[in-house]
C-alpha cells in the first residue's frame, strides 16, 4: 500500500525555485516528525528537512536559508519549497518519517537543475 507520493520536481535552471509535495494517505504523518531527504547518482541518499510534531524544522547547512518544509494537516500533505536552487541540488527527492521507515519510501521525484 502507498502511503507517501512525491510530486512536483522538474528541470529549473540554476537560481530557480520549486515546491515539492508530499501527499500521505493517514492522518497521522501529519503529526509525527517527517523529513524530506534526496538521493543523487552515486551518492548516498541524504536528509535535507526535518519538521518535528510542534511544527520545529532543521536543516543541514547545505540547504539551510534556501529550503523549507511546512505541511497542511487540511490536505495531509508536506511540502518542501525551495528557493535559489543550484546544480548540486539535482536528485531524486522523498519524503518520509523522521527517522525513516524503510517501508515507507515512495518513487520520489526528480528534481534537475541546470548551470
Amino acid at each position: 500500500q502507498v502511503q507517501l507520493v512525491e510530486s512536483g520536481g522538474g528541470l529549473v535552471q540554476s537560481g530557480g525555485s520549486l515546491r515539492l509535495s508530499c501527499l500521505a494517505s493517514r492522518s497521522i504523518f501529519m503529526i509525527i516528525p517527517m523529513g524530506w531527504y534526496r538521493q543523487a547518482p552515486g551518492k548516498q541518499r541524504e536528509l535535507v528537512a526535518d519538521i518535528g510534531r510542534g511544527g520545529t524544522t532543521s536543516y543541514p547547512d547545505s540547504v539551510k536559508g534556501r529550503f523549507i518544509i511546512s505541511r497542511d494537516k487540511t490536505k495531509n500533505t508536506v511540502y518542501l519549497d525551495m528557493v535559489t536552487l543550484k546544480p548540486e541540488d539535482t536528485a531524486v527527492y522523498y519524503c518520509n518519517t523522521y527517522p525513516p521507515d524503510n517501508s515507507d519510501w515512495g518513487q520520489g521525484t526528480q528534481v534537475t537543475v541546470s548551470s
